[in-house]
């Protein structure tokens, strides 16, 4: 059987970004330059053009960008995502009849050759793009028929074909009947600013009374911002806010058993007094919420709540949709397990329920409502242990109503189960940055981050501790420990985080030996913090956060780079923007007992510097101003002080042979 049309010869494929064979969307930030590229190529030696095609969501109309040859049949373009939501494009490529034309002639021409035969040829294919060209064009482009159909003035047929503006005006009217386009339509998600960019603090709520001894509340938070603010961070994160349930509390240090005063944990939600939607009385009213949103507002600083679908044994759910949990064999309804540890305080929902379509459509009640009252950013409690195809639907259910709304993975797992979350909406994801420390550990790590395919749909968000996880270079390492985690966290990502006060106030000592728990974790009772403290890091915190506002390049994770050092214990890499305008370089020490020195060389050709010309690195921690000339230089850091240097290059420094009076 013949095919429906024989005549098409362009080959289209390759197209970048392609996540799983189109199968999820690729990510942007609004504003973003969306680089697509492609293999567009032919059989023989006919040339090709080829052009993006691409068109918001709402919209049915194409448009179209075009793409330029950048070697060996590879073709590259762009187009500028303007918008939040989504967008459609792919890849179109055809003969570029009138462009095999003119390259031939361009030879014959300097050759010295007879065409007048040739340039009529050409007088056709012009002829037919003012057949498709606007009035305007079209009459112009008629002038240049007469012109090569003339043979009493063939020189000035010549000039034309040498020249770009009849090129130029005949590409924007290709011959496209016989044009390829990419058998798919690929999806790209457009999401604000703050999905590439952001700094984020966790805190509870019920720890930030002003004296101690007492249960804080929303007021008290609200109260805490002017400090959270003055460090830096403008994403607020709160652990649940629900109502807790009592059957089967923890203790103190997750005791199995609680006492009367304790007060359990956040994420055991539901009691008489509430679910999802209804916020601890102990804490606020929705009122109280609505007011922390907008004070937080007016300080540049967004409320992220936590979205942890699992109920405790008090929730009303419980009674009103038993069915939504497990049985076990004795008719009782299974609890959270991770052998050998226990949560009898909480429940699961069961998303393999036959009654799904139920508690489908209830989470989405629950996030909308909490949308309806200004919370557009959600961190999801262990989105791995529910169905990936349940978090598809949500999110794109939530985003097709609320493009704005950001959702953070917390999800320690597997690392394909993390990329899977990312690839099916989740805005931000966390990694395994807790426990990477060597600098082998590092540079390993997030150049696989880096990678093109991985890139494209993870946004990594860094948190050196959570309620959760203390890890061991923290426990061990002191106040320097803290220094250098945060200092790395906060400028090789683009996104990170810390639980805090715990971490600024370096607070280190676990439950037990062997364990990441903290002792006296705030997960299971009220704690006051010393904000005062001289060991606090804030003064540090304030500083690197205010340093990632003044330099671009730290806003993004693109264009990271590691640089080699000759000791293993300091690690160094840098990030620029792409024009090259602002250029970072990390220095950072990773052993928090010893001093460490050394000779780091840089890849200067990847920074745009010139081997033979000085430039300065002005660290923006101590303010100390360094001449480096070529490749290798000299570092001493010592962690007690300050582990790091964060410098900024200044090309082109003067030296005073610049100046007059020198001579």
């Amino acid at each position: 059987m013949l095919p429906p049309e024989g005549r098409v010869r362009v080959v289209v494929e390759g197209v970048r970004p392609e996540i799983d064979c189109g199968s999820f969307p690729a990510k942007r930030i609004a504003g973003d330059c969306v680089i697509v590229e492609a293999d567009i190529f032919t059989d023989g030696h006919d040339s090709v053009a080829g052009e993006i095609l691409y068109r918001y969501a709402q919209e049915e109309v194409w448009r179209s960008s075009p793409m330029k040859l950048v070697g060996n049949d590879h073709w590259r373009g762009d187009f500028l995502a303007s918008k939040l939501g989504k967008y459609h494009y792919t890849v179109e490529g055809w003969i570029d009849r009138f462009g095999t034309w003119r390259n031939a002639m361009i030879k014959r021409i300097e050759s010295g050759q007879d065409v007048r035969i040739d340039c009529l040829i050409g007088a056709n294919l012009v002829e037919e793009a003012a057949s498709r060209a606007t009035p305007e064009d079209a009459a112009r482009l008629r002038d240049w028929v007469r012109l090569l159909r003339d043979e009493r003035s063939p020189e000035s047929g010549k000039q034309a074909i040498l020249g770009d503006e009849l090129a130029d005006a005949v590409q924007r009217y290709p011959d496209r009947r016989f044009a390829t386009r990419y058998s798919k339509e690929l999806c790209l998600v457009v999401d604000r600013e703050k999905a590439g960019f952001s700094a984020w603090y966790e805190m509870f709520p019920r720890s930030c009374a002003s004296e101690p001894g007492r249960e804080g509340t929303l007021r008290d938070c609200e109260a805490r911002l002017p400090y959270i603010a003055a460090m830096g961070f403008d994403v607020l994160y709160l652990p649940p806010i629900h109502p807790i349930g009592h059957t089967f509390r923890k203790g103190k240090n997750n005791k199995t058993s609680a006492e009367p005063d304790d007060v359990g944990s956040p994420w055991a939600i539901g009691s008489e007094e509430g679910g999802h939607t209804s916020i601890d009385p102990k804490l606020g009213t929705l009122e109280d919420l609505d007011r922390l949103i907008v004070k937080a507002k007016s300080q540049g600083i967004e409320i992220a709540l936590d979205l942890a679908f699992q109920c405790s044994p008090d929730h009303p759910y419980v009674r009103q949709h038993a069915e939504w949990f497990r049985r076990r064999p004795d008719g009782t309804i299974q609890y959270a397990e991770n052998p050998p540890k226990k949560y009898q305080d909480i429940f699961p929902l069961d998303f393999e329920t036959p009654q799904w379509r139920e508690l489908w459509e209830e989470s989405k009640r629950v996030v909308l409502f909490w949308i309806e009252h200004g919370v557009y950013t959600f961190r999801v409690d262990n989105p791995h242990t529910k169905a990936l195809s349940f978090w598809e639907w949500l999110i794109r259910e939530v985003k097709d109503q609320y493009p704005d709304v950001l959702f953070l993975a917390e999800a320690f797992t597997r690392p394909k189960l993390m990329y899977g979350l990312a690839k099916l909406g989740f805005s931000q994801s966390y990694t395994y940055f807790t426990w990477r420390n060597t600098k082998q550990e590092l540079t390993d790590y997030f150049q696989e981050l880096a990678k093109s395919g991985v890139r494209e749909y993870l946004r990594p968000n860094l948190w050196p501790n959570t309620p959760d996880i203390l890890p061991e270079f923290l426990q061990t390492g002191g106040r320097a420990a803290f220094m250098i985690r945060f200092i790395l966290a906060a400028t090789i990502g683009a996104n990170y985080g810390i639980y805090g006060p715990a971490f600024e106030l370096c607070e280190n000592t676990a439950r037990e030996p062997g364990s990441e728990e903290y002792l006296n974790s705030e997960k299971y009772e009220l704690r006051y913090w010393d904000l005062e403290s001289p060991r606090s890091l804030k003064n540090l915190i304030a500083r690197i956060n205010r340093i990632r506002r003044e330099n671009p390049a730290l806003q993004s994770d693109a264009n990271l780079r590691f640089h080699e050092t000759d000791n293993p214990q300091v690690i160094c890499f840098s990030k620029a923007t792409d024009d090259l305008s602002d250029i970072v370089i990390v220095l950072c020490n990773l052993d928090p007992f010893h001093k460490q020195a050394g000779w780091v060389d840089l890849d200067l050709a990847s920074l745009g510097l010139d081997a033979r010309r000085a430039f300065q690195a002005h660290d923006l921690l101590s303010d100390g101003r360094f001449l480096w000339r070529g490749a290798r230089n000299y570092f001493e850091l010592t962690p007690e002080s300050l582990p790091a240097h964060v410098m900024k290059v200044r090309k082109w420094v003067r030296t005073e042979k610049d100046f007059d009076y020198y001579f």
